[in-house]
């Protein structure tokens, strides 16, 4: 989901620029690598037994986006989806969508048709409630009461339908806890106060927030959807930048992620600083790489906007497609592009949509062409 408080991003990354010197990233392959057999699409909404669940590819990248889908980021409709994909020339693997706690309820519809389009839904599922505005502190929905217990019921309904979905789904939960912008970041809840008697030393904040995603976790495998697949999604650099803050104080273990992901954002604002894709990737993919290297990694939010008085737009996506694929990365197994335009308060333009521009678009078209990028899911039975 877009995030407002972009110009970070650009300050934070240029302070890691000695260590990450693009002069050292490897070519991308000249050849493409192995396409993979012919990838098996999930094509019917409601599957029989047993249950299925995303591969992980061989070879190749699964390509995806989130398509402008209104302020609740859930209106997903047919239209919207063939519009893009016609735009850009390529199925997409995986379309994301949101789900809010604040609406009580399961999205199935949502999660039907994207199957039903040969797709895999990427769902942030967030702990939110309304007005859904960013900035403010925990709500009905904090991480503490949801610790307490006391959403069980929802948590439970919201896991028995995905379990009567059956199709393969990837659910992303609280994302970018390590930024402060949502009311579940661990910045809210005690954020550095270390846990007393705790070695080697565990914080308040990033310790709430695992013991939540832990509960949430485990009562959706106690009703047996073993369809859904949960990534870590966290920002590619944390804020506030600081030791207590960083990607491992998150991680609640290899039993309770499937993949590791972060958003990565160029600049969204016109008075941001613009920033080369490079130390975007470069080091949050180290540090995520640093806590499991067997974990598939997931970019599931990229994007830039277009501001031709900053950078080239272009030139940022071309080399994103160029860079994922780099050996350089091996980890990288699917990234979900963030296809959204807003009017900000100043009444300026944050225009993040792939087409912002005609030479934007053929960037993202010509990178995306490349069979490295797969358009369709391969699934396989859950274990």
């Amino acid at each position: 989901m877009r995030f407002r408080f972009g110009t970070f991003i650009a300050i934070a990354a240029a302070s890691l620029l000695v260590a990450c010197d693009p002069s050292s990233t490897p070519p991308s392959a000249g050849t493409p690598p192995p396409s993979p057999a012919q990838p098996q699409a999930a094509s019917t909404p409601v599957p029989a037994n047993p249950l299925q669940r995303l591969a992980i590819p061989q070879h190749g990248i699964y390509t995806g986006a989130y398509i402008d889908w209104g302020d609740k980021e859930d209106t997903v409709t047919l239209e919207a989806i063939e519009k893009f994909e016609t735009m850009v020339g390529k199925h997409q693997a995986i379309v994301a969508s949101s789900s809010y706690w604040g609406e009580q309820s399961f999205p199935d519809d949502n999660l039907r048709l994207i199957t039903r389009h040969g797709s895999v839904p990427l769902v942030f599922w967030s702990p939110w409630d309304k007005p859904y505005v960013e900035g403010r502190g925990p709500d009905k929905y904090s991480l503490t009461s949801i610790i307490a217990g006391e959403h069980d019921a929802y948590i439970d309904m919201w896991a028995e339908k995905a379990r009567a979905f059956g199709s393969p789904l990837i659910v992303s939960f609280a994302n970018e806890m390590n930024g402060e912008w949502f009311p579940w970041s661990g910045k809210l809840y005690g954020g550095s106060t270390p846990i007393p008697g705790s070695k080697p030393v565990h914080f308040q904040g990033p310790e709430t927030f695992k013991k939540a995603y832990r509960h949430v976790v485990d009562r959706v495998r106690a009703k047996g959807a073993t369809n859904v697949q949960w990534v870590l999604h966290l920002m590619n650099y944390s804020l506030p930048q600081e030791g207590w803050n960083l990607a491992a104080e998150y991680y609640p273990g290899p039993d309770y992620c499937d993949w590791l992901g972060f958003s990565l954002y160029g600049a969204q604002f016109a008075d941001d600083d613009w920033t080369q894709f490079f130390p975007l990737l470069d080091w949050p993919y180290e540090e995520l790489r640093r806590i499991d290297a067997t974990k598939p990694v997931m970019v599931c939010e990229w994007a830039v906007g277009e501001f031709p008085t900053l950078g080239s737009k272009s030139d940022w996506l071309r080399d994103a497609f160029r860079l994922f694929k780099s050996p350089k990365y091996p980890n990288i197994k699917a990234c979900v592009y963030w296809h959204e335009r807003w009017e900000n308060d100043d009444g300026r333009y944050s225009n993040l949509h792939v087409n912002s521009t005609p030479d934007a678009l053929e960037s993202y078209r010509q990178g995306v062409a490349d069979p490295t990028y797969l358009d369709h899911p391969i699934v396989e039975p859950t274990k």
